[in-house]
């Protein structure tokens, strides 16, 4: 078990209970969406605790911290990225460089 792992866990936990607590009638769709979103979350992440490549799923980084846009609808992620945040940090900073970036 990682702290990575715990945090993502209470985060995502956090999460649910913030936005089903807030709710004041019976939620929307989309509220209710954002509620089975964030216990999916929570459940990989309790999953992850005892894996061996951790949250992240990268054999690379096994105790490394998920990226915060994996899973995010609005703003999702290439295809092919996966969950780990210092993989995908260092395919954006090689594109930045490819476009002529820092």
């Amino acid at each position: 078990m990682s702290y990575a792992d715990l945090r993502e866990l209470h985060s995502a936990l956090n999460t649910a209970s913030d936005i089903a607590y807030a709710l004041e009638s019976q939620p929307t769709p989309e509220e209710a969406g954002q509620i089975v979103d964030a216990l999916r979350r929570a459940l990989d992440a309790a999953r992850a605790l005892g894996a061996a490549h951790g949250a992240t799923g990268c054999s690379l980084h096994p105790k490394g911290a998920v990226d915060p846009l994996y899973g995010d609808k609005e703003d999702p992620l290439p295809p092919g990225w996966g969950r780990c945040l210092l993989c995908n940090d260092a395919r954006r900073r090689a594109g930045a460089q490819r476009r002529g970036g820092r």
